[in-house]
């Protein structure tokens, strides 16, 4: 993929001209220094992000409540875009993360997660021009399940092992730096039924560790969870998409996107229950509230434990996403790594910041 030629724009100067124009009043309103704060953007800034017409964001799966999925969703149901003049469309997704990078890149689609930045990675690999512009969580969301019997992650050679579509690679690196003999394992796939782990049919699964350990402890169920980062192997979660040419061509609409999502996170923090009611009202199948609660609480949590206090809720630390993709080279999905800046933009999630407070129009 080309770098493309994008202005540099400092971030904090960014923000601290973007608190002036927010806060700036609208129709002859006062102004902060003034005594009142604007309820609403400019109208400069509202009709850019009008212009951009309907704004698509396609779920990673369907309505579940995962990070960078139900703050969208609540962002919505809350109104937070339409104050920030932006029109949203929410599209559930089937899992399919190259599917959903395929309809960014197209532009068919304008925004949707990623199951980690290796993911933006692997899409640009394959063409599909993506842009990770926020990663929330900086643990990998990849776990392994085994059954108790399982002393050593050596004892699951000649074993099988289960996984939905592919082996992730954080799973994999970690089976590599336990010294595991990774082709005496027989690989299958195994669906999203867990229960297939305790039945005996596998003896190892891969899975989400917001999701299958969730399921299993609701079957009452033991098994041992391995982590990957116990190993010492980084990852992330959480990565939010777009696509590079529209973005620069909405700069203010991707900034008041990821504003409206960072507002949806600090309530949705505090407020778990009532976002995740706001899922359940748009799946039109059997929804597990309880379930999906679990889901966010513990993703949420794995993003506050992963990011530094002197640092945002989606902040990109290059360093680390060279790790990350230093193990789709070892496992062979990537013959080197590529240059990583053009495919990471953190401009958009700086720009609506100070510190790490986000900007809102009519706070003090």
């Amino acid at each position: 993929m080309t770098p493309l030629n994008r202005p540099i724009r400092p971030g904090l100067l960014s923000a601290a001209l973007l608190t002036v124009a927010l806060l700036a009043s609208a129709c002859g309103q006062e102004t902060p220094e003034q005594g009142a704060s604007a309820a609403v953007i400019d109208n400069d800034r509202c009709m850019d992000n009008q212009r951009a017409g309907t704004i698509t964001f396609v779920t990673g799966y369907h309505y579940q409540a995962s990070v960078s999925q139900l703050e969208v969703i609540a962002a919505e149901a809350m109104g937070l875009f339409e104050t920030l003049c932006l029109d949203v469309e929410i599209q559930p997704g089937s899992g399919d993360v190259m599917g959903n990078a395929q309809l960014v890149s197209a532009g068919t689609a304008h925004f949707t997660p990623a199951g980690n930045e290796a993911e933006i990675v692997q899409a640009n690999e394959r063409d599909h021009e993506v842009v990770g512009i926020a990663t929330y969580g900086h643990v990998p969301i990849s776990t392994l399940l085994t059954q108790q019997n399982v002393e050593h992650l050596t004892d699951l050679e000649g074993q099988t092992l289960g996984h939905q579509s592919m082996l992730p690679a954080p799973v994999e690196a970690m089976l590599v730096e336990a010294g595991v003999d990774v082709d005496t394992i027989e690989q299958v796939e195994a669906g999203y039924d867990p229960s297939v782990l305790p039945r005996d049919q596998i003896q190892a699964l891969t899975g989400f560790r917001s999701n299958e350990p969730h399921q299993l402890d609701a079957m009452d169920e033991k098994y041992t969870e391995w982590l990957p980062e116990d190993f010492g192997v980084v990852g992330s979660f959480g990565v939010m998409a777009t696509n590079p040419e529209w973005a620069e061509e909405h700069p203010t609409v991707v900034e008041d996107f990821l504003r409206a999502v960072a507002r949806a996170f600090d309530h949705c923090s505090e407020n778990g229950e009532e976002c995740v009611g706001y899922a359940a009202e748009l799946d039109e199948a059997g929804y597990d509230t309880e379930h999906n609660l679990k889901v966010w609480d513990t993703e949420r949590e794995l993003v506050g434990g992963s990011t530094p206090d002197d640092q945002v809720n989606g902040y990109i630390d290059l360093t680390m996403t060279a790790e990350e993709a230093e193990t789709l080279k070892d496992s062979g999905e990537l013959d080197s790594v590529p240059d990583l800046e053009p495919l990471f933009d953190p401009r958009f999630l700086e720009a609506v910041h100070v510190a790490t407070e986000v900007v809102w129009p009519g706070d003090e």
